[in-house]
């Protein structure tokens, strides 16, 4: 009886040293360990200039719906603002305004640009996507469905209030 209460007392205490052992070991680093805490520590990674213009601004200059066209608003964040064009109930395009101050390269791609939309400089990225400048905001229209031309971004860029948003600050 005196051996059986001894085990108890005796697995107890193994167990108590067996996890004061493990939890005062080093912990072996992991594969993402340093990449992690090489993005917590970088300013320059963050995601939005504290300067960036809030999301909800850039809504009164997006195009109005109209023929036949729905426009939903999708996500606002600062510094971006994004809106689906429906017609007939499917999702046609991607209508867009970003602040480019915090992604300063987004900007760049516009300085060779030999094309010009709304008198605004504009690029054409990939098939599906159209861009112009307008002072630091990129207005982008992207297609969702075949039938959205290069030509149809082009018009619905043209829709966007372009001078309202040039006087934004």
């Amino acid at each position: 009886m005196i051996l059986h209460g001894g085990r108890k007392v005796l697995a107890a205490l193994l167990l108590s040293v067996l996890l004061l052992a493990t939890s005062c070991s080093a912990k072996t680093p992991g594969r993402f360990d340093q990449a992690q805490q090489d993005s917590s520590r970088q300013k320059s990674g963050q995601a939005v200039v504290k300067t960036a213009t809030q999301g909800s601004e850039f809504n009164k200059f997006f195009p109005e719906a109209s023929n036949g066209y729905q426009r939903v608003y999708t996500q606002e964040k600062k510094g971006f603002a994004e809106a689906k064009l429906k017609k007939g109930g499917k999702d046609i395009a991607m209508l867009s305004i970003s602040d480019t101050s915090s992604t300063p390269a987004t900007a760049a791609k516009f300085s060779k640009s030999t094309k010009k939309i709304g008198g605004y400089p504009a690029v054409e990225i990939g098939n599906t996507q159209t861009a112009i400048l307008v002072g630091k905001y990129q207005v982008k229209v992207l297609s969702r469905d075949p039938s959205f031309t290069a030509s149809d971004r082009a018009a619905w860029l043209q829709k966007f209030n372009l001078n309202g948003l040039a006087k934004l600050k």
